[in-house]
């Protein structure tokens, strides 16, 4: 039961942070997508951006391969991969609308976060699910090893949406690999300044593990 909560914590965690940013970014931002300045582009919308990818990528690389070779683990994926697509199609068109692309004149902002907004919870669903199938057929210390594998995966994982890129198998880490070197690149180019994905919050230890780690934290007042 605790690797099954270490993982699915760690989605939780990473969809939480995800929501709270988009509502920061329709809520905050003025006029839907604006920011002031004299430049393109917008920190806060790039960093929801490169956190949203990473994540999706993330999984990809590590969580899905596990799960096709589940029973039921191919009808999973599939709906994880339709889901995650629509929703990085969203995703494209935010960074496309950011930058001013001549093709999005008849996509208003109203539209790009309507439809992020309509897109990321159908994606958790469907990735809780993933984490479903592997509580019911792995241990803890499994599920714990691929909480620590998907954490420490997304801070080198792209940092944009590819939607028509392979997202599974040989041609999916292929596509990855050349997605890190040419988002580096662009990132550089446009001057996009994004920071590492924000750490899941660490549970203080109980009285035991205190004690196996020998820092009790006692209570000042006591």
């Amino acid at each position: 039961m605790a690797g099954t909560a270490v993982l699915s914590d760690s989605v939780r965690h990473r969809y939480d942070d995800l929501s709270e940013r988009l509502h920061q970014l329709q809520s905050r931002l003025g006029p839907p997508g604006t920011c002031e300045g004299p430049h393109r582009g917008c920190a806060p919308i790039d960093e929801f951006l490169a956190a949203a990818s990473r994540h999706l990528h993330a999984v990809n690389e590590v969580l899905v391969p596990r799960v096709r070779r589940l029973p039921g683990g191919r009808d999973a994926v599939r709906d994880h991969l339709a889901a995650s697509r629509v929703l990085e199609v969203a995703l494209a068109h935010a960074k496309a609308h950011e930058y001013g692309s001549v093709y999005e004149q008849g996509y208003s902002w109203a539209s790009v976060w309507t439809d992020i907004e309509e897109a990321l919870p159908a994606v958790r669903r469907t990735e809780e699910r993933l984490v479903e199938l592997l509580a019911e057929n792995g241990d803890a210390d499994a599920l714990e090893e691929l909480a620590r594998r998907l954490e420490a995966a997304e801070p080198s994982e792209p940092t944009r949406p590819h939607p028509y890129l392979p997202h599974t198998g040989v041609l999916g880490a292929a596509s990855r690999r050349l997605a890190r070197a040419t988002d580096a690149f662009w990132d550089a180019t446009e001057g996009r300044m994004l920071a590492a994905p924000r750490p899941e919050p660490r549970k203080r230890p109980g009285l035991l593990g205190q004690y196996l780690l020998g820092n009790p934290r006692l209570d000042e007042d006591r």
